[in-house]
């Protein structure tokens, strides 16, 4: 191996990692929560407490402004708009690729039945999809995503309870070693080999699908776009404040770290845009 490919090999190592740290202090509800409690450790010092009180200000009226407020919908809605929904011309679907994302893997082990979370329409397409064209190729692609080694991936859950989704075992693809959508990528695309022409779907939330697009184009897999999972029903939440701060936070932290996403993979090399085209 050449000096050249042991320090790519290393930087695509640390990436994971770093990324998880970097959106975990990032997302704007840890954010604010910890430049709460730096301002209010600053109050108990002799020479911070004015800065300490702006700093605890600013994350408790940045919390109240982020929850209930349509931020979050100005920051979900460019990304979910982007690509539309998928509209059927009857032209032959070679396969489906669904990406991870939805599945609670610890949970579903624990409790003995398949557990997602609110992007679990990702797997309602996929059961949808597989009855609509039963020629097609069936790819889930979706490892543990976790930084434990010990962890089970989404594919192998997914596989457990496909008589649960209505989704014929043998019909399944399994991609279990990727860990974000980089990976997600450039190994279904390994595994498949899609052939110029043919018309494969891409399944992953409607906020995610520019990354998702983004990153298949650079694998060099041709994708028709299947958003699925909406958070925003623009344009009326353009303007509409959420009834439970929790709400508008979870959303915020979601396109945060989608745009975050985007900017970052521009960076690393894995997609050849920011927001890639429809």
């Amino acid at each position: 191996m050449t000096r050249a490919a042991a320090h790519s090999g290393r930087k695509k190592a640390m990436f994971f990692p770093l990324s998880k740290l970097i959106f975990f202090v990032l997302t704007p509800s840890n954010f604010l929560i910890l430049l709460g409690l730096l301002g209010c450790l600053l109050l108990f010092t002799e020479f911070g407490r004015g800065v300490g009180r702006i700093l605890a200000c600013a994350g408790f009226l940045g919390l109240l402004a982020a929850g209930l407020s349509p931020l979050s919908a100005w920051v979900l809605g460019p990304l979910e708009n982007r690509f539309p929904a998928f509209a059927d011309d009857e032209r032959p679907v070679a396969g489906i690729v669904v990406l991870g994302g939805a599945v609670e893997a610890d949970t579903s082990i624990g409790r003995n039945q398949i557990t997602v979370n609110d992007a679990g329409e990702r797997e309602i397409a996929l059961a949808d999809l597989a009855r609509r064209f039963p020629q097609a190729r069936l790819v889930f692609s979706g490892g543990a995503g976790s930084l434990r080694e010990d962890a089970v991936s989404e594919a192998e859950i997914v596989s457990r309870y496909a008589d649960t989704l209505g989704v014929p075992r043998n019909r399944l693809i399994l991609e279990q070693q990727s860990r974000n959508t980089h990976e997600n990528a450039v190994f279904s695309a390994r595994m498949v080999q899609p052939k110029p022409g043919e018309r494969w779907l891409l399944v992953t939330s409607a906020w995610h699908m520019p990354r998702a697009v983004g990153c298949f184009r650079k694998a060099g897999f041709d994708v028709t776009a299947y958003p699925v999972d909406y958070r925003t029903n623009w344009p009326r939440d353009a303007t509409r404040f959420a009834s439970f701060a929790s709400d508008g936070l979870g959303e915020l932290d979601i396109g945060v770290k989608e745009w975050i996403g985007l900017i970052a993979y521009k960076l690393a090399g894995y997609t050849e845009a920011v927001i890639p085209s429809p």
